[in-house]
């Protein structure tokens, strides 16, 4: 079987550039990290591939130092990695981006199961995975919370559906968004860091998707408009209270009433 698995690149920590004019976060130079949620997706696909055989290949898009996260999901049991990596992908929201991870994967070995994280860190949009699935016309689910049985052209899986979970099977191809309740993902393996070392990165660009429409690509292909995008202004105002547990209470109980959060 093949599994392919997105995998994100996000800014590492709460100090990150904002771009105010383009309305988009500056990731050149910052540190980042695989996207917390991207890691129970890879670590799903790798624990069927060890069960059931095939597979597991990740992608992702971004600029060229997104090479780390694949180099690191090969640590975690990926065979194969792909990158898209162009200034024409730059600024792209969830539709642009859905759209060009769904050509990339048209142009991929034809996978049996797509994974990803139910999000990322820098967006919580959970839009992309099911965009991908509808833009290849795939049967999909979100939220998955546990995979129970994997079979020749089916897979059984929970969901969560908010007020209760719901166990589905779905017919093969098809794809998956998972929580962090779907497993635990294991560490990286020094022995595959030292085995995977000079493994190959399949690198595209906008011309390696021939074919596609170049204006749904990046930003000039994203429909979202931020109308303002800023950092939050720090608050440097300190004051220390002191009294019996009762007149704290009622002080903190003013203040909040000052700042308007009750």
């Amino acid at each position: 079987m093949h599994f392919i698995v997105c995998i994100k690149q996000v800014p590492e920590g709460t100090e990150v550039e904002i771009d105010e004019e383009k309305g988009v976060l500056k990731r050149e130079g910052v540190e980042s990290k695989l996207n917390v949620y991207d890691a129970y997706a890879l670590e799903a696909a790798v624990a069927l591939k060890e069960q059931y055989g095939g597979t597991v290949t990740v992608l992702s898009m971004g600029p060229p130092q997104a090479m780390a996260v694949i180099r690191e999901a090969y640590t975690l049991g990926a065979d194969n990695g792909y990158l898209l990596s162009d200034r024409a992908f730059a600024g792209a929201d969830t539709l642009a981006t859905s759209y060009t991870l769904s050509e990339a994967i048209r142009r991929m070995p034809p996978a049996d199961l797509i994974f990803c994280g139910m999000q990322t860190t820098d967006g919580d949009t959970a839009q992309v995975g099911p965009g991908i699935a509808e833009l290849l016309n795939l049967p999909h689910a979100s939220y998955v919370t546990k995979i129970h049985e994997l079979g020749g052209s089916s897979i059984v899986v929970d969901t969560d559906m908010g007020d209760g979970i719901e166990t589905l099977k779905i017919k093969l191809p098809c794809l998956l968004t998972v929580t962090k309740e779907v497993n635990e993902p294991r560490l990286p393996s020094y022995r595959l860091k030292r085995a995977t070392r000079d493994r190959e990165i399949t690198v595209w660009d906008s011309k390696a998707l021939a074919g596609a429409n170049a204006a749904y690509f990046g930003l000039s292909g994203s429909p979202t408009q931020v109308e303002r995008i800023f950092p939050p202004p720090r608050g440097r105002d300190k004051e220390i209270w002191q009294g019996s547990a009762d007149e704290l209470g009622r002080q903190f109980h003013v203040k909040l009433k000052e700042l308007k959060f009750v």
